[in-house]
């Protein structure tokens, strides 16, 4: 695994030049995705935001880039290459494998679900299942790289994906010029390492601040000589990374300003408010550059900031969740504990209640018999939708008023 980083002195083994070059060679093969303004989010964040979609590539990520690079510089006569991926790197790489004729092996662990599964083998690869784990996948991939004489394409240790990947930041660049502050996501660091050597040579000082998941601060250790746990299910399962690369290590500690971490909540916030405001899907890696600017507004407030939604693959179930749990935490879904006494009327009371506040009740649930309330006691759940925070409000008030125990139930 990953040892120490490039010392500082060392010459940096990516530079514009070679961005610039991977740029002409891949730009008519994948999509020159649009850099817009975002101005509910300037206001929301007072940052004047603008949002780089390469969740709309084909593959619905930018992992298409720094595989696409490197495909077009494998020497004629490529028995296949061969990567250890369940994310969007094999699906990058297995399109345009596929698109130019060269055979492509992806290993995934057995616990992979099995969406991934099928759209990388629709993609025309070989999917080989191997392991638990990343690692164990991982070590598989190199043993078969030896046995059958394939080319391994790392997901983000490689110059060659990392120039790729740089060409994110070219774009945005050359369509908003103004642009004064990068803030990119950090797996890998096969990104911030591409987009952070183009923000050094341009022709003004720009910014370059990484993000990482407060439960995977991998980056973030290595850089700052800190042993933080890297464990946990996050949200932004694409930049969970435990180990960072040994090249783009080297390339984060010459080249990015600051990293910052963000938690689970701002996360779940980024991508809700991104499919409401921006009617966009976006992956939790993809939204963690938003999730920055939430969580540390007066950082960025004032500076015009570029930010890459780098991917869209989320779990539609995972979504869903997500998008409740934040009308939740809003206030505009509830599920409300009320204590009634067990005779007639008792439920049809609470209803009236509900009606006169305009209050819409989902659902409702009776407990009468796993209760510490005596026998002609029962506790009542129901969940309503509500307009806003001060509607709920004045809902408990209402219940309250009315002689009733009545308290919200908490998300964590």
């Amino acid at each position: 695994m990953a040892t120490d980083p490039l010392p500082v002195t060392a010459p940096l083994p990516v530079s514009i030049d070679d961005i610039r070059a991977a740029h002409a060679r891949i730009r008519d093969a994948i999509v020159r995705t649009p850099t817009l303004i975002s101005r509910t989010l300037s206001e929301l964040t007072g940052a004047t935001v603008y949002l780089k979609f390469e969740n709309l590539q084909f593959t619905a990520a930018y992992k298409e880039r720094g595989a696409l690079n490197t495909l077009l510089q494998l020497p004629a006569g490529t028995a296949g290459v061969i990567a250890a991926s369940a994310g969007n790197h094999a699906q990058g790489l297995a399109y345009h494998a596929n698109r130019l004729g060269i055979p492509a092996t992806i290993v995934m662990p057995t616990n992979t679900p099995t969406v991934k599964i099928t759209q990388t083998e629709g993609h025309g690869a070989t999917v080989v299942l191997e392991g638990d784990t990343f690692d164990a996948a991982y070590a598989h991939a190199r043993l078969l790289e030896q046995e059958r004489g394939l080319t391994f394409v790392h997901p983000f240790d490689d110059i060659r994906v990392i120039a790729g990947q740089g060409t994110v930041a070219i774009e945005m660049l050359e369509d908003v010029p103004t642009i004064d502050t990068f803030v990119t996501p950090i797996g890998g660091g096969g990104l911030i390492s591409g987009m952070a050597t183009v923000a050094r040579a341009w022709d003004k000082p720009i910014e370059v601040i990484g993000v990482e998941a407060e439960l995977f601060p991998s980056m973030y250790n290595r850089i700052n000589g800190l042993n933080m746990p890297c464990a946990g299910d996050t949200l932004a399962e694409g930049i969970a990374v435990k180990e960072p690369g040994v090249i783009t290590a080297g390339m984060v500690r010459v080249l990015v300003d600051d990293i910052v971490l963000v938690s689970e909540r701002s996360l779940e916030q980024a991508v809700s408010l991104l499919l409401q405001i921006e009617k966009t899907v976006v992956e939790g890696a993809g939204a963690a550059g938003l999730a920055a600017l939430l969580a540390y507004p007066e950082r960025f407030k004032g500076k015009t900031v570029g930010v890459v939604l780098c991917g869209g693959n989320i779990d539609t179930r995972l979504l869903a969740n997500v998008l409740l749990r934040d009308l939740a935490r809003s206030g505009r879904l509830a599920r409300l504990r009320i204590r009634l006494q067990d005779q007639p009327g008792a439920l049809f009371n609470v209803a009236r209640i509900f009606d006169q506040e305009r209050v819409n009740i989902i659902e409702v649930y009776h407990q009468r018999v796993f209760t510490t309330l005596p026998a002609k006691g029962l506790i009542t759940d129901i969940e309503c939708e509500t307009r806003d925070r001060a509607h709920l409000d004045r809902l408990m008030s209402a219940l309250r008023k009315a002689g009733y125990e009545a308290s919200p139930v908490e998300l964590a």
